[in-house]
C-alpha cells in the first residue's frame, strides 16, 4: 500500500510541475501574441485551469512533506499525550472537512458539466471544478496515511514503555 502511495506522490510532483510549466508558457505565449497585435485570449483561460489543478495537487505535496503552515503555540504547552490527542483531533476535523469538500465538489463538477469553460463550447467547466474534489481526495488519502502512521508510532511507543 505504501508503495502505491509513494508512486502517487511521484506522479503528483510530475503533474504539478507540468501544470505550472504549461501555465507559465501559456501566459508567456499570450503576452507575446498580444505584443504582436494578435491576442490569444484563450491562453489566460487555460492557464487559470492549469493553476487550479496545480494548486490542489501542490497542496497535497506540501501536506505529504509537512510543509504547510502551522501554529503550535498550544501544542507545545501540552504533555506528549495531549499533543498526540490534539493531533488526532486535528486530523479528524481535517478529514471531515475534506470529505465534505470531495462530496460537494463532485456535485459542483457534475452540475457544471453543461456549462462551457470561458465560452469555449467544446470544453466543459467541469474540467476546472473537478480539481476541487480531486485535490480533496488526494488530501484525504494523505491525512489517512498520517493517521495510520500516528497510530503505529503510538503502538511502537507503548510497546517500548
Amino acid at each position: 500500500m505504501r508503495k502505491i502511495y509513494d508512486m502517487i506522490g511521484k506522479f503528483e510532483a510530475v503533474a504539478a510541475g507540468t501544470f505550472l510549466t504549461l501555465m507559465v508558457l501559456l501566459i508567456f505565449l499570450g503576452g507575446l501574441a498580444r505584443l504582436a497585435a494578435h491576442p490569444l485570449n484563450w491562453t489566460m483561460d487555460f492557464a487559470t485551469c492549469f493553476f487550479a489543478w496545480a494548486c490542489f495537487i501542490c497542496a497535497d505535496i506540501a501536506w505529504r512533506r509537512n510543509a504547510l503552515m502551522s501554529i503550535e503555540l498550544l501544542k507545545e504547552r501540552l504533555p506528549p499525550s495531549g499533543q498526540r490527542m490534539l493531533t488526532y483531533v486535528n486530523y479528524l476535523i481535517l478529514l471531515a472537512f475534506l470529505l465534505f469538500v470531495a462530496i460537494y465538489g463532485t456535485q459542483l463538477a457534475w452540475t457544471s458539466r453543461a456549462r462551457s469553460f470561458q465560452g469555449i463550447p467544446w470544453i466543459s467547466y467541469s474540467w476546472v471544478t473537478a480539481s476541487l474534489p480531486f485535490g480533496a481526495l488526494l488530501l484525504t488519502m494523505t491525512t489517512l496515511v498520517k493517521l495510520i502512521d500516528l497510530r503505529r508510532s503510538g503502538d511502537a511507543a507503548s510497546a517500548t514503555a
